[in-house]
C-alpha cells in the first residue's frame, strides 16, 4: 500500500509536523545552495526550514553553471551578503560587525560535497564568510556526522540568525525540527534508537 502524505507539510501522515508549525518572519534573508543529493533526503532539514521560512530561497545545484540564477539575484542586492561556513578567513558575527539586515548564503551538503560545491563556486569569495559561536552540540542526532562540530542547515540558519539578533525567535524552527527528529526516533527500533540517542532515550 502506497503511503499517505499530509497535504500540508508533505510528510507522511505519521510524521506530520503540522501540530509544530509556526511561521517565522526576519530581516535577514536566508539563502541556501543545496546539493543534489539531499533534496529528496529523508532528514533534509532544510525542507523544514522552508515550512517556517516560507520566504526563503532555495537554489540547488552542484557547479558554478547552476548556479548562475543566484548570481544574478545576489549582484542586483544592496544588502550585506555573507557566506556561513567555517574557513580561515571567517569570523564571528561580531567581529564582522553584521546586523540583520543582510542576506546570508548556507551550503547544505556533507562536509565533503558542501566543500566541493565551494570550491566549484569560487564567486562566492567575494562575499566574507562567517562562522558560528556555538557551545551547545547538534542535536541532530539521528544523522551522523564525521566532525564533531557538525551542525544541521536548520541549526546553522537557527543559530545564525540568534547571533544577529539576540531578540530573534528562533523557538518555532527547533519546534519543527524537534518533532521531525522524535518521529524518526520513535519509529526506530528500540536497539537502534538507543546508539543513536545513547542514554537519553530508553527503549
Amino acid at each position: 500500500m502506497s503511503r499517505s502524505y499530509c497535504i500540508h507539510c508533505q510528510y507522511p501522515q505519521s510524521a506530520c509536523v503540522c501540530h509544530a508549525l509556526k511561521p517565522v518572519t526576519s530581516n535577514t534573508e536566508v539563502v541556501v545552495m543545496q546539493h543534489p543529493s539531499e533534496v529528496d533526503h529523508a532528514k533534509n532539514t532544510v525542507r523544514l526550514l522552508k515550512l517556517v521560512m516560507p520566504q526563503m530561497k532555495i537554489y540547488v545545484g552542484e557547479s558554478a553553471a547552476d548556479f548562475i540564477e543566484l548570481q544574478h539575484y545576489l549582484a542586483a542586492q544592496t544588502k550585506p551578503i555573507y557566506v556561513v561556513y567555517p574557513n580561515e578567513h571567517s569570523q564571528t558575527v561580531a567581529e564582522a560587525g553584521a546586523s540583520e539586515a543582510a542576506i546570508i548564503i548556507l551550503v547544505d551538503g556533507t562536509w565533503r560535497k558542501a566543500y566541493r560545491m565551494l570550491q566549484l563556486n569560487p564567486w562566492l569569495l567575494n562575499y566574507p564568510s562567517l562562522h558560528l559561536e556555538c557551545e551547545d552540540e547538534s542535536q541532530y542526532i539521528i544523522r551522523k556526522a564525521k566532525r564533531s562540530d557538525s551542525l544541521s542547515t536548520l541549526e546553522a540558519v537557527a543559530h545564525t540568525l540568534i547571533a544577529l539578533n539576540p531578540a530573534a525567535d528562533i523557538a518555532p524552527i527547533f519546534a519543527v525540527f524537534n518533532a521531525m527528529v522524535q518521529h524518526k526516533l520513535t519509529a526506530m527500533p528500540a536497539l537502534v534508537r538507543e546508539r543513536y540517542n545513547g542514554d537519553k532515550i530508553k527503549g
